[in-house]
């Protein structure tokens, strides 16, 4: 059985294999420069702190553009499209990162104390950062599936998305931290593949083709 990032990167024709096993080798490597090239652009979008979450919108619609047309301008595809997603999503994103700044001041200030009461509440901030990092990330692969969509649509597309099956979520919180993890050996590996791989996840999970018999 593949496992589910197979079928993100599904759509984009493969080269047929010579002896030399070179366009293989060369097709393998693309599954990760250009989510990497993809995490490169949201990654510097980002560096304006509230501007991560159209930023994650763009790259999704640059992976999604990859994933159904082959286009291999990730990076550029990026770019180009956050001025439409900024003007749609710059107040959700203030939002989100208010609340996501509301998160870590508690989680801090729960660590570093030491009563019994202190440890709900912090299981309780980690399921809030569960269902919040599950919930963006699903967001960002509906709203690059649609760009001509509204925030109110790719809202409620995300949250069918993220929280329609308990296992589709839990498979996208653990890209989330998978990613983190095992991409520690690459230089920047979180930074450019962290966000990038969730999200082309995502992405197939929403892919209507995923569904059809």
């Amino acid at each position: 059985m593949g496992t589910p990032l197979a079928g993100a990167v599904a759509s984009p024709p493969v080269p047929e294999a010579t002896p030399s096993g070179w366009p293989t080798l060369l097709r393998r490597l693309e599954f990760v420069a250009y989510p990497a090239a993809a995490g490169a652009a949201f990654t510097l979008l980002a560096l304006g702190v509230v501007t991560w979450l159209p930023a994650l919108a763009a790259m999704g619609g640059a992976l999604q553009r990859w994933r159904v047309d082959g286009d291999s301008r990730c990076f550029t595809n990026t770019l180009a499209a956050f001025g439409g997603y900024w003007r749609a999503l710059w107040r959700h994103g203030l939002l989100s990162t208010a609340v996501a700044g509301v998160l870590a001041a508690n989680a801090v200030s729960l660590l570093s104390r030491s009563e019994a009461w202190t440890f709900p509440l912090l299981a309780a901030q980690v399921g809030i950062a569960a269902a919040f990092v599950i919930h963006h990330v699903a967001l960002a692969a509906v709203a690059g599936r649609d760009p001509d969509g509204g925030v109110r649509s790719w809202s409620a597309g995300a949250l069918s998305l993220g929280f329609g099956s308990p296992a589709r979520g839990t498979a996208l919180l653990g890209a989330v931290i998978s990613a983190v993890l095992l991409s520690l050996v690459v230089p920047l590996g979180p930074l450019l593949l962290g966000p990038s791989v969730p999200v082309l996840l995502a992405l197939s999970f929403a892919d209507p083709r995923r569904h059809t018999p």
